[in-house]
């Protein structure tokens, strides 16, 4: 990451992005509004990134203040991960695969 990131505004979080998500959002963060259920996350993401879903979220790591969480991807999936919300002031990582070699 090229500079630090700025505290999010009053009632928003802050986005993360690393690697190849960084790369088909030309930026290294976003700022949204809270509170967001953790399954609603990905929908916000495409709404501001078409596309982003299949390409990078579909496989990715996600972590809300350094704790990693595991977004349902279909309605239901995993009750108790659903229950997870975001608040103002986290911080949301998106961690797609990294190769080596």
């Amino acid at each position: 990451m090229g500079g630090a990131i700025p505290k999010p505004p009053k009632d928003h979080f802050n986005v993360l992005y690393f690697a190849s998500a960084s790369s088909f959002t030309a930026k290294e963060y976003d700022v949204l509004p809270a509170p967001l259920p953790i399954s609603k996350l990905f929908d916000a993401l495409e709404e501001k990134h078409n596309g982003i879903k299949d390409k990078v979220l579909s496989s990715c790591l996600v972590t809300v203040n350094l704790n990693y969480v595991d977004v349902p991807n279909k309605d239901g999936e995993d009750a108790s991960e659903s229950d997870v919300v975001i608040k103002a002031g986290d911080e949301v990582a998106i961690i797609p695969p990294v190769s080596s070699g």
